[in-house]
């Protein structure tokens, strides 16, 4: 009679067990937060210690007069523990931050944008056919867009999300690379070609042309809370190949230190690489590698990363087209990323961005490219806020 009692004891236990992980699982696999196994497993080992406990007992309480009860207090734990997992990971999905990049819309060019630089006079240079298609980085857009609208006729609707009818769009910068070299679009405005991108232009045998037509920062940021306010050049690699694991090794608070990096081929992740030198970046996990150009920025300002986050972007796109996200901007090498120091070359993290297009396009858009670099194209690189070259 005892070994009956054990039995159904043991497979009564065991399948409450079973029932409890299942619904677990159900809610919590695919999660992206690493502890919904641990959970999982936890609660399935103290079931089977449980059941081992029960066995070295009398089973006599699996009674019919107690099984009520028994079924009870199983009822109560499971609601207990499936609430408790169900509400961490609810918690957990309300700090979530969704990738939202800027309205490029806001800089489309003649639908009277308030945020589009414009000159005070007729451009020097006008086009009324044969226009070439522009394609772009997403922070370079509000600079092109003005291009458009001092030079391009208002006969046709300049759409930057549509790639397939307008003549102007920004797709950013790995897309328009790729676009250019199949001749999808004429000129791109990006930061300077990545490794890869070189190779792959070699391979199909094209040859860029690229004009300069401005410099930018590439800046470091944390979130405001983060008491670091300058890095040097030494720590920010040490802190990309992984050697600084800790914002106390800098400075800061004992914090684990949380690198954001960009998609291969982004004009920021380019930038980072550049700036690595021979010292190898070490490789970042998939969830710390925001897709949008402005996840970066919001990941790092997010409330759950705000001890240890870092991020990087250029300094127009961080300050102006990117608001209300609560960044600062690091010094490097102690010089702080303004207009000055990059005009003056202080900043040790200044570059210039480019007009780029292949070599026989170029002397099809020379008048235009040549426009670019005058007095008329620098006057709206420098009113977008971007700094010129002169």
């Amino acid at each position: 009679m005892k070994l009956l009692k054990f039995s159904v004891g043991t497979v009564f236990i065991l399948f409450v067990t079973i029932v409890i992980s299942v619904f677990v699982a159900l809610f919590t696999m695919g999660d992206p937060i690493t502890l919904g196994r641990p959970i999982i497993w936890t609660i399935w080992y103290m079931a089977v210690l449980l059941i081992i406990c029960m066995g070295l007992y009398d089973f006599s309480f699996f009674l019919k007069q107690k099984i009520r009860k028994v079924l009870g207090w199983g009822a109560l734990v499971g609601a207990v523990l499936f609430a408790s997992v169900k509400g961490y990971y609810m918690y957990q999905d309300s700090l979530k931050i969704e990738e939202r990049g800027v309205e490029l819309m806001d800089y489309q060019p003649f639908t009277d944008s308030e945020q589009l630089a414009r000159l005070d006079h007729e451009a020097s240079v006008k086009f009324e056919e044969g226009l070439p298609r522009l394609d772009g980085a997403t922070a370079l857009y509000p600079m092109y867009a003005s291009f458009v609208e001092a030079v391009y006729p208002d006969s046709e609707t300049y759409d930057p999300y549509n790639d397939q009818t307008s003549k102007v769009v920004s797709t950013t910068t790995p897309e328009a690379y790729s676009r250019l070299m199949n001749d999808q679009t004429d000129l791109i405005f990006v930061a300077g070609p990545s490794d890869r991108q070189l190779k792959v232009a070699k391979q199909k045998n094209i040859s860029l042309h690229m004009t300069a037509i401005g410099r930018e920062a590439f800046v470091f940021f944390v979130h405001e809370d983060n008491p670091v306010d300058s890095l040097t050049m030494e720590q920010v690699r040490g802190i990309y190949s992984g050697d600084i694991r800790n914002w106390e090794e800098v400075g800061g608070t004992s914090e684990a230190v949380r690198a954001f990096q960009r998609p291969e081929d982004s004009g920021s992740q380019t930038a980072l690489q550049k700036m690595m030198g021979e010292q190898k970046l070490m490789e970042a996990p998939v969830e710390d590698v925001p897709e949008g150009m402005g996840g970066i920025i919001q990941q790092t300002s997010s409330y759950r990363n705000h001890k240890n986050a870092i991020g990087f972007s250029f300094r127009y796109y961080a300050t102006e087209m990117v608001h209300d996200h609560e960044i600062k901007l690091l010094r490097i090498d102690g010089i702080e990323p303004t207009v000055e120091t990059i005009q003056d070359g202080s900043y040790p993290l200044t570059s210039e961005f480019y007009a780029v297009t292949t070599e026989e396009k170029a002397k099809q858009y020379e008048e235009f490219l040549k426009w670019l670099e005058s007095e008329d194209g620098q006057t709206l690189v420098e009113k977008t806020g971007y700094v010129r070259l002169d």
